[in-house]
């Protein structure tokens, strides 16, 4: 398989994890509005499995060192593959939670509160269990990110007084908090299925791109339990059942939320790849920062803080002060 030695390469990956982490969802906002949530989140469920399994089988079985694929698969033993799956399930969970978040309150202000409170729990998290790097410029700067989220939130929610009822926003703000709690946790999880040094590998553990293909499998597989139960249970709109999915389903539509799930399978594959040279808590902190990618997205593209009075753009100017210097921290805390 293929590996990243370089810290410097190790980052790059990271970054693209942050773009796509903070861009995937724009899938959601590029369907009708006729067509249901829990439909769309099939299609991408079903790019999120199969771009992983595609990078395994190119990446994961080149180059000369590690274990091909499909050896790693073999050797693994059933925890490894019991914390992978597990992985899949909680993210799955997690990810529908926020997705929900999202469909109801906007991007700006889903994005913030899932995913700024699945930052501070999960760099903690990993970094307790692998500490690498400075941990007082980690977790600055995992302080002046959650800053900057903070003012994301102040920002949406002065825009958001005059435009939404406050039930729907209420509704929105309880499962981005559940939906964050989660997202927290499942980093974690995959990462006691992985060997901790990639190009040493432990015997009964997962490379990187194996771990990432059983991960996926178990968020699949949850997505039978999850989604089901959202089709007939909606957040908002009609119940749907399988035979909307083809019925009311365009080749279109299908195709925009699986370019979802592609984006965001290059992301989480990105980050584990990078998570041995980065360290696991760099890793996932710097994916999470797609949040502020999302509120590039929801500002300047879709105008979710259109009219904002010049205090809320000092606001938003301010937020993105505290994310660049929070990210410069967190890059530069594993440079010796």
């Amino acid at each position: 398989m293929i590996t990243v030695h370089s810290y410097p390469i190790a980052v790059t990956l990271c970054v693209l994890t942050m773009l796509c982490w903070g861009s995937w969802a724009n899938t959601l906002k590029m369907e009708p509005r006729s067509y249901s949530f829990s439909l769309f989140y099939w299609d991408q469920a079903i790019g999120y499995l199969l771009l992983p399994l595609a990078i395994g089988l190119t990446f994961g079985s080149l180059g000369m060192e590690g274990r091909r694929l499909f050896a790693d698969l073999s050797q693994a033993s059933a925890s490894s593959y019991g914390w992978a799956l597990l992985g899949g399930v909680v993210f799955n969970l997690a990810n529908m939670l926020f997705m929900a978040a999202l469909d109801l309150a906007g991007m700006a202000v889903a994005y913030p509160i899932a995913i700024g409170l699945a930052l501070v729990e999960g760099v903690l998290i990993n970094y307790i269990a692998q500490p690498k790097g400075e941990p007082l410029l980690i977790f600055t700067g995992v302080g002046l990110i959650t800053m900057a989220i903070v003012l994301d939130s102040l920002v949406y929610r002065n825009c958001q007084r005059a435009t939404s009822g406050s039930g729907r926003l209420r509704l929105g703000i309880s499962l981005a908090l559940s939906g964050g709690v989660l997202m927290g946790l499942f980093y974690f999880l995959v990462q006691k299925s992985l060997s901790p040094d990639f190009n040493h590998l432990e015997p009964g553990k997962f490379g990187p791109y194996a771990g990432v293909i059983v991960y996926c499998v178990g968020s699949f597989l949850s997505n039978i339990v999850f989604n089901t139960y959202l089709m007939a249970h909606p957040v908002q709109g009609p119940r749907v059942t399988y035979a909307d999915y083809f019925r009311s389903g365009t080749a279109k539509y299908h195709a925009i939320g699986m370019l979802g799930g592609f984006i965001n399978g290059v992301g989480v594959t990105s980050s584990f790849v990078a998570s041995s040279a980065a360290s696991p808590a760099i890793a996932y902190g710097l994916g999470q920062c797609g949040t502020m990618i999302a509120a590039i997205w929801g500002v300047f593209v879709w105008k979710e803080t259109k009219g904002a009075s010049r205090r809320t753009n000092g606001m938003i100017a301010a937020m993105f002060v505290f994310f660049l210097a929070g990210l410069g921290m967190l890059v530069t805390s594993m440079v010796q």
